[in-house]
């Protein structure tokens, strides 16, 4: 009822669109997509303006290859198999692998076709950590 309200008021725009709004936005602008959580009984939203530190990646409970991976994703803005085999000096199934949990973690993705043609880059749309 209160948002009906405000919508004949014209204070907002449309009932439900305030949070794709703003996730398109951040995204639109580089940035990463925010969080949005319940806590404390209200709602809660986190902007980042790097969601990829160290320490976000460790909670992810990323292996320290992943990890390394994805920061030099973060800073050269892709990655093949191939040079993630030589920045972490691991075979390839292993960098297929670790790949392939980073895909399905919606961290990395693959923006080339499939086989030794597969770059990867950042996904600025993964959740929250526990999402």
């Amino acid at each position: 009822m209160i948002c009906n309200v405000f919508y004949k008021a014209n204070l907002i725009e449309s009932w439900g669109r305030g949070t794709v709004k703003i996730t398109e936005n951040c995204l639109a602008g580089g940035l990463p997509a925010p969080d949005f959580h319940e806590a404390f009984g209200g709602f809660e939203v986190v902007f980042y303006q790097d969601k990829f530190t160290e320490k976000y990646l460790r909670e992810l409970g990323l292996n320290e290859r992943q990890i390394k991976a994805v920061l030099y994703v973060k800073e050269k803005g892709k990655i093949t198999n191939s040079e993630y085999q030589a920045l972490n000096d691991v075979s390839k199934p292993t960098a297929t692998r670790d790949i392939q949990d980073l895909e399905e973690r919606k961290m990395l993705i693959n923006r080339g076709s499939k086989g030794s043609s597969s770059v990867y880059e950042l996904n600025n749309t993964v959740g929250s950590v526990g999402s």
